[in-house]
């Protein structure tokens, strides 16, 4: 809470700035208009050599520059606030907890003598004496020059400044773990997140790491300098002579020209055609109906004795009341057969984050077995995006803002797909942070049989990091990224050696920090592939310090060598990029399909605690991945179906027809349970086109 509050107070003050400027945009139109006609006064005057202040007082008016002195001054004034100044006109809500924060915590430091824990210690001591002027020496080396200008930039210091400033100063170290928390899981110095380092070393040693590097660093340089090298120069000589299929170089700038799609017509049309054969069924039958054929729900099972869930029925009640956003209590109310009391003993013994993922991998794997799955991949690539919802009630309170998806706050919900449309993994995280942070959670936080390989993602989802730890743990990353061609190759060797590509090179690589910090690197990769810990509790930590530590410097290099080597693919691959576009569109149609089902409150996210908006967002991915799999079975159906009636229907053409249609399922109305129902062979029937039936 404190990291959010802090974090908050310093978006909402830079919010502010720019409400502001927009705010007084009239007003800054005048004063260029004045600007503008003060120079093309003197100007005039200038060219005729006429006295400058006469020509500037008979156009313009002394009187009026004068008169727009102090509205100017303000303007300027405020164009430059601080953001801490800013931060200030809150400072009650920060008094409010600030003072009680420090008192209840105790700060440990990995610096001998810390100044920031000097600065907390005397901000304890003078709320404890009730002081409210700061002494005349307090420790100041941890606040940056122009912070330290603000608070002692005038006749006496600013005793509110210097408490934000120390606060945030302590916010950026908490969340980069050179400042930890005594008893804190979360806060705590990064060594104690990883593996230990006897473990460590006895893995090394015995050649267990499994890692997708050398044990021995310089070998490792070596070898990725002499394929840099060469595959750099090769794209040199491709783009000079013009053989990189859709890309052209342009006054020493590679672009690459967008990537068609390569889905027939005809696949939109079958795609249209099967979706029309799908049964019709409600979404308490689908659910059962998936049930009956994996058994997911069993895997709900009880907190205290294991046992499987006696009454599947109130347990996929429960499923569904966090996927569609309706709730437990109002999913009893809109429910036949399901009290509340049923819906909340499941979710009090039955539902829990590893059941809920033990359930999302029986799905997963189940569909990933099915025939008809492998037209679409063989589960090996897999691609994650974030999705946005708007928070409302108690919960927008607790929301963040992006101004990319408007000034309203929410949360997003990231997600892992797999290359046969099966979800494996969710996580809501803030819109606010940085998606790349956690791409590889969702590679290790799954249970499924999903071997994945290569992973795409746009590119929010992509940094040097990531591309290190990639490399590192041997799974190849392949992001879409944006302006790309204003990105920079980062070479071992000068950048004159590849004449066609100067534009292209950024700065050099500096081996000897990888060197120096390889074992940390490989015990960073160990721990990550171990599941010691959580990749993106590691990367956000690396990343939120200003003064990154040597290993995430370390990290960035290995990262930079990673990225060069992809994007020279990237250009000489038409492959890799059709590919990655495929991967990456096939999430954001699933996105639609998600977003039909989550529809109840408007789609808005009304839950204040993480636990709760996780809960809504593995049920949310349980049943979307129960209705793919649903459809997919029936979509195998009807091609056999047509198939028998002579239809050529070749793979090439259906591997580009999507299980993600929902129009034939009921998400809405009453929901029943518990019915009887008797399926011929275990399968409904599927609806069969007008011709076909005159046909029969």
């Amino acid at each position: 809470m404190f990291v959010k509050l802090i974090g908050r107070l310093f978006s909402q003050a830079r919010s502010r700035k720019k409400r502001r400027q927009i705010d007084r945009r009239t007003d800054t139109s005048k004063v260029l208009r004045l600007f503008l006609d003060t120079i093309s006064a003197l100007q005039s005057a200038n060219d005729r050599g006429q006295d400058a202040l006469e020509v500037l007082d008979h156009e313009v008016g002394w009187q009026r520059l004068i008169q727009m002195k102090p509205e100017l001054a303000a303007m300027v004034e405020d164009n430059e606030a601080s953001p801490l100044i800013l931060a200030a006109e809150q400072y009650s809500i920060v008094a409010r907890y600030g003072s009680a924060f420090l008192r209840t915590f105790s700060f440990q430091s990995a610096r001998r003598y810390d100044p920031l824990l000097s600065a907390v210690a005397l901000l304890r001591r003078l709320h404890a004496e009730g002081r409210r002027t700061l002494p005349e020496r307090v420790p100041i080396s941890h606040l940056s020059p122009s912070d330290r200008k603000l608070i002692f930039g005038q006749q006496k210091p600013n005793r509110r400044l210097y408490k934000i400033a120390t606060l945030a100063v302590l916010r950026e170290r908490l969340r980069s773990a050179d400042v930890w928390i005594d008893g804190s899981r979360s806060f705590r110095p990064i060594d104690e997140h990883l593996m230990p380092r006897v473990t460590f070393a006895t893995m090394k040693e015995e050649d267990r790491l499994g890692l997708g590097v050398n044990t021995d660093g310089a070998a490792w340089l070596n070898e990725a300098r002499q394929v840099l090298d060469f595959n750099l120069k090769r794209l040199a000589y491709r783009a000079r002579v013009g053989t990189l299929e859709g890309v052209r170089l342009e006054a020493g700038t590679l672009i690459v020209t967008p990537t068609a799609s390569d889905v027939p017509a005809a696949a939109d049309e079958l795609n249209a055609e099967i979706s029309e054969m799908y049964p019709l069924v409600e979404v308490p039958d689908l659910l059962r109906d998936v049930h009956d054929w994996t058994g997911f729900a069993d895997h709900f099972t009880h907190v205290r004795t294991g046992d499987a869930p006696r009454h599947v029925s109130a347990m996929l009640a429960g499923v569904l009341a966090d996927a569609t956003n309706l709730g437990p209590k109002r999913m009893a109310g809109a429910s036949k057969g399901i009290s509340a009391h049923q819906i909340g003993w499941m979710r009090m013994f039955h539902a829990r984050p590893e059941t809920y993922r033990a359930a999302q991998a029986c799905i997963a794997d189940a569909h990933s077995s099915h025939p008809h799955s492998r037209l679409w991949g063989d589960g090996s690539t897999a691609s994650s995006d974030g999705q946005f919802f708007r928070a409302s009630d108690r919960a927008a309170k607790r929301g963040d803002v992006n101004l990319h998806y408007g000034s309203e706050p929410g949360s997003k919900f990231y997600s892992h797909l797999s290359d046969q449309y099966g979800y494996f993994s969710i996580l809501p995280i803030s819109p606010t942070e940085s998606e790349a942070a956690y791409v590889l959670d969702g590679l290790f936080d799954q249970e499924t049989i999903l071997d994945i390989q290569e992973h795409f993602t746009d590119t929010g989802g992509a940094s040097d990091h990531v591309f290190g730890l990639f490399a590192l743990i041997g799974k190849r990353f392949a992001p879409r990224l944006r302006n790309l061609k204003d990105r920079k190759f980062h070479t071992f060797e000068k950048g004159d050696a590849y004449t066609a590509l100067t534009s292209h090179i950024g700065a050099p690589i500096n081996t000897t920090l990888i060197l120096d910090n390889w074992d940390d690197l490989l015990h960073l990769a160990a721990s990550i592939t171990t599941r010691a810990v959580v990749p993106s509790t590691v990367l956000k930590k690396l990343s939120a310090s200003p003064k990154e530590s040597q290993l995430a410097k370390a990290l960035r290099e290995l990262g930079r060598i990673e990225r060069s080597l992809f994007m020279i693919e990237w250009y000489s691959s038409p492959a890799l990029r059709r590919r990655c576009q495929a991967g990456l569109n096939k999430g954001e149609a699933a996105h639609k399909l998600k977003r039909a089902v989550f529809f109840h409150e408007r789609g808005e996210i009304r839950d204040r605690s993480f636990e709760g908006q996780a809960f809504r967002a593995s049920g949310l991915n349980l049943v979307v991945s129960a209705i793919v799999h649903w459809n997919t079975v029936y979509l195998d159906r009807a091609v056999a179906y047509l198939k028998r009636g002579g239809r050529n229907i070749p793979d090439t053409l259906l591997k580009h027809v999507s299980p993600l249609s929902w129009e034939h399922i009921n998400l809405t109305g009453i929901y029943t349970w518990d019915t009887e129902h008797q399926l011929p062979e275990g399968f409904r029937s599927l609806r069969l086109p007008a011709l076909i039936r005159r046909a029969a």
